[in-house]
């Protein structure tokens, strides 16, 4: 996929996760841009978005998923950077027993690591 198909599919899960996690456009609309909003709505919104993406087994992300899915998802000039950027911050959610913090801080992690290549819907 190219990045704007990326980016399009990105849109259904985020019209399918924003009412349940009942956050606004103004919490979650600039992740991408490296605006995280430390709510709980917030970080479970980015829970719901890893789950539908297929890289959270069994109520915990899951590194090798994550690379599954890049393989599979996004368009090869991404490729490695992304998966760089899940290799740096694949043990940040060891720290949290909650889906939605280590979902949140993994997320935040990869945007801080490559903001130039991190794609959140």
């Amino acid at each position: 996929m190219t990045r704007q198909q990326l980016k399009n599919s990105g849109k259904l899960m985020k019209k399918s996760c924003m009412p349940k996690n009942d956050v606004t456009e103004e919490q979650i609309g600039q992740i991408e841009q490296g605006k995280f909003i430390e709510e709980r709505n917030v970080m479970c919104y980015i829970a719901c978005v890893y789950t539908m993406t297929q890289v959270v087994k069994n109520n915990k992300l899951s590194y090798d998923a994550v690379i599954k899915q890049v393989d599979m998802m996004f368009p090869p000039d991404m490729r490695d950077a992304v998966k760089a950027s899940a290799e740096k911050c694949k043990d940040i959610s060891k720290k949290y027993k909650d889906i939605c913090e280590a979902s949140y801080w993994t997320a935040k992690c990869m945007y801080e690591f490559d903001p130039e290549n991190f794609v959140f819907p």
